[in-house]
């Protein structure tokens, strides 16, 4: 297995990344609560996790490994998703029933972001013939330990409760649960620095 990372650059492997986490993500509750057809999924989703993680691909902070199984997009401190054009894509491609709901849930979201300067876990996705395997330890254990070299926080929504589990196991603690309507349950963590050599393994 090889869990080697390969550094973004401002073009390189956006379409493997883009490609990977539209498998990984393919039952995820919240991305098919948002897209719950097949082809809308297919058609909306890439350029969502594009738009989404927009600043990560230009600067080098979406990662994946060598074998193409697991990618993960971190936005570093100061750094956001295009609103404006996430905005207008949901309106755009999202059922107009549906949209309330949708901007009402993503405005809590952005609400339980710490307010201190924090490096945000937007997407993390492994091939799902390739789970449980320590790919997405790999992917996010560098910039943990990179928070913990600089006291810094790190944040992210878990769209799956099973995660949750891990992602404590990372140093995560939840912060509560976002849920609009009949969205799926959203659980905003925050991990504060740890000392060296406190982060246990984990797999997924």
């Amino acid at each position: 297995m090889s869990t080697s990372l390969d550094r973004m650059t401002p073009t390189a492997n956006v379409d493997a990344i883009v490609n990977t986490l539209v498998l990984a993500f393919s039952a995820d509750p919240l991305a098919r609560w948002i897209y719950p057809q097949a082809q809308q999924y297919l058609n909306c989703f890439p350029e969502f996790i594009r738009l989404f993680g927009c600043h990560a691909f230009k600067i080098g902070t979406a990662r994946s490994n060598t074998a193409g199984t697991g990618a993960a997009i971190w936005l570093a401190p100061g750094n956001h998703p295009d609103e404006v054009a996430l905005e207008a894509l949901l309106q755009r491609t999202v059922d107009l029933e549906d949209q309330p709901e949708a901007f009402a849930l993503f405005e809590q979201m952005g609400r339980h972001h710490p307010p201190e300067p924090h490096w945000y876990l937007a997407f993390l996705g492994v091939d799902p013939k390739h789970q449980r395997q320590g790919y997405g330890s790999a992917l996010i254990e560098p910039v943990l330990g990179k928070c913990d070299r600089n006291h810094t926080l790190a944040y992210l929504e878990s769209s799956s409760l099973e995660s949750v589990s891990l992602y404590e196991r990372h140093g995560f603690n939840p912060l509560g649960t976002i849920q609009v309507g009949d969205s799926p349950p959203v659980v905003p963590m925050v991990r504060y620095p740890q000392s060296e050599g406190k982060m246990t393994n984990s797999m997924i």
